[in-house]
Parts: C-alpha cells; structure tokens; sequence
C-alpha cells in the first residue's frame, strides 16, 4: 500500500475523508497542501488541474472528490468499518445524505466564510443573508431526519457521517445550531465524540487563527 493524501488538516472536505481512513487505521502519507511546501503543491496541481483538496493517490492512480475517494477506500482496501453500506436501499440512504450534508450544509457554510475573504468592496451580502437561511432550514429538516437515530442513517457510523461532522463542526460556527434543533445538536456531540473525528479537530486545532469569521472558543 503506498497511499498518499494530498489535503490540509484545517479543510472540511479533507477531515471528510481523513475520518474514512481513520476510521480503519488505514496507514497513509499526509501531503500537506500549504505555502511552505510548493513541490507539493506543484504536484497535486499537475495531478488535478482543478485542484479542489483533497486528492488520494493510490501508486500512480488520483482520486478525486471526497465522497468518490471513502467509497474507492472501500473497494480496494476494505476494512471492518463499512462506511457504505452492502444492502442497495441502506446504500441509497447514506449517500442520499452524504450529498444533503455537502450541498446543503457544507456549501452554504462555504459561502460565508468564502465571502469574508473577498475585498470588503466585493463581497456579497445577499448571497451570504441566501446561504444562512438554507443553514436553518437544512438544520430543521435534519432535526426532524434525526429523531431517534444515533448516526445520520441509523445505527452505523457511515459515509454519511463523515460529511456531515467537519460539516455540522464548521456551520455551527457560522451559523449556531439553535436550542430548539436539538436532535441535530446532540448529533454533533456524538460526532465530536467518535474517536476519528476528536482525532481530525485535534489535528486542526493548530490553524484555528487562520478561520475568516473568528473560532469560537468551544469545541
């Protein structure tokens, strides 16, 4: 095995697939995307023109996106935690709410934190006002989603799971996962508490400074 993960601890998509490969103790080499390493960087661009972290090389194969990389994980080097399930319905519902945590978490949470990173000038405040407004409404759907479920698709610890805590870790900063939401509050504490994400904050806690909006001082 000669895997190699081009990320950067601090990037949700990264811890995405950072708690995949913990969560089988699978053994890799972190290729850490940052200005003090530009051969790196000089690769992964040559690797993935597109160059959107995180990127698996697998020898000389790349994979490419987050979601494509945990299920490649899976079908070459399958370990006893199955992130996808076996059964085509359980399936569907993981990946289901794999692409729900992406798009309708992830992305809006982007959104703002992306948008105080342009010059004061540019920045779009109508657009941030849009992506904070899906936040509530994917937090009330997701509450309800969540009732009497310890994981996001059941009783297993998934594909979905992984998306869903860099995720949630991240719009809860952005935009505070209110009282009455409680299922999805609890959630993201058990989430926090699953050894390979705890191990994926720690590993992150050092870049904390570098996050646009301010961390709180929690979690």
């Amino acid at each position: 095995m000669s895997l190699q993960l081009f990320a950067h601890p601090f990037s949700s998509y990264c811890q995405k697939v950072l708690i995949a490969l913990y969560e089988n103790d699978l053994p890799f080499e972190l290729r850490l995307l940052s200005p003090e390493n530009p051969a790196t960087a000089a690769e992964f661009q040559r690797l993935w023109p597109l160059q959107k972290m995180p990127l698996l090389l697998d020898g000389e194969r790349p994979v490419m996106e987050s979601s494509i990389i945990i299920e490649y994980l899976q079908q070459h080097y399958a370990g006893p935690v199955k992130l996808i399930p076996e059964a085509a319905e359980a399936a569907l519902e993981v990946r289901m709410l794999d692409r729900c945590f992406d798009l309708y978490v992830m992305t809006p949470m982007q959104k703002a934190v992306g948008d105080r990173l342009r010059p004061e000038e540019r920045r779009d405040a109508f657009g941030v006002e849009e992506a904070r407004a899906l936040l509530e409404r994917s937090y009330a759907w997701l509450n309800q989603r969540l009732a009497g479920r310890t994981w996001a698709a059941g009783d297993s610890f998934s594909l979905a799971d992984c998306a869903a805590a860099p995720a949630l870790f991240y719009a809860d900063w952005v935009q505070p996962i209110g009282a009455p939401f409680s299922h999805l509050r609890a959630y993201r504490q058990r989430l926090l508490q699953r050894p390979s994400f705890a191990r994926a904050v720690e590993e992150a806690r050092p870049y904390r400074p570098l996050f646009p909006l301010g961390a709180p001082d929690r979690d």
